[in-house]
């Protein structure tokens, strides 16, 4: 399989060029601050998970392994769907090219009701940052796999200035070094993605094998594979307790119901 991801990050740099012809970054700025509060995405799963698993569940209509996943998609209908199953927090895909997402599907589900919302994209630029909170996100997510430790700490700066909350998602043991020397302290969420950027792969172990590396009080969020109550329960006996969950949900004729028997 070609490498996804480099293709997905050229396609970035396009975006990134189109977005800085269309506006300025004084006028996402001035919309950032008209978005009105963030609602607290860490804060969320934190609450959820004293009481079991706290689930971020994903609003996703395709991907580039499984090509298309929904074909019925209302991101507002998902929204109140995860809600009343008892997600955390929303996820809302807005890579428009590979995922077939959008920002208005973010806008539409946070609109749709209270739960927090990460922009879940591929974000290497300040741009990307600021016009993720001018949409209405409250959390942002930031891939290893995709920057320096450095370009890393720079965007985990501007997100935090911003007020908006942090994933940072790891694949590898390598990439947990990396986050480790970017020296951002406790201030964020790391997500372990159980499938490879690049290959596509898929593995629970990934979560698993890597939970004795992390640093004392890491939120970890595992991400990816989880389909299953049983997948669930493995998690929690290991201590993790925050879920990032899509596929096997969206594929639901009741993403609620799925939900619910998820996480029992």
């Amino acid at each position: 399989m070609s490498d996804i991801l480099d293709q997905i990050l050229a396609r970035k740099h396009e975006e990134i060029s189109a977005l800085r012809a269309r506006t300025t970054l004084d006028t996402l700025h001035k919309q950032a601050e008209l978005a009105g509060p963030v609602r607290g995405f860490a804060a969320a799963l934190k609450r959820r998970a004293e009481n079991g698993a706290s689930v971020i569940a994903e609003i996703k209509r395709a991907s580039p392994s499984k090509g298309l996943i929904r074909a019925d998609f209302d991101a507002a209908w998902l929204a109140q769907e995860y809600d009343r199953g008892g997600a955390a927090c929303l996820s809302v895909l807005t890579d428009r090219d590979y995922f077939q997402g959008g920002n208005e599907y973010l806008i539409a589900a946070r609109a749709a009701c209270a739960l927090p919302v990460i922009r879940k994209d591929f974000l290497i630029d300040e741009w990307q940052i600021v016009e993720a909170r001018a949409i209405g996100a409250d959390c942002v997510l930031l891939i290893a796999a995709a920057l320096s430790a450095s370009r890393l700490r720079e965007l985990h700066h501007c997100a935090r200035t911003l007020g908006l909350d942090v994933l940072v998602e790891i694949h590898d043991g390598a990439e947990l070094d990396q986050v480790l020397s970017a020296d951002l302290g406790h201030d964020y969420l790391l997500g372990i993605n159980n499938r490879n950027l690049r290959s596509f792969e898929t593995r629970l172990e990934t979560t698993l094998d890597l939970l004795h590396r992390l640093p004392p009080g890491a939120e970890v969020v595992t991400e990816s594979g989880i389909a299953t109550s049983a997948d669930v329960q493995r998690m929690l006996a290991a201590g993790v307790k925050r879920f990032l969950v899509g596929e096997s949900l969206m594929r639901q004729p009741s993403p609620a119901a799925a939900l619910q028997v998820l996480i029992g």
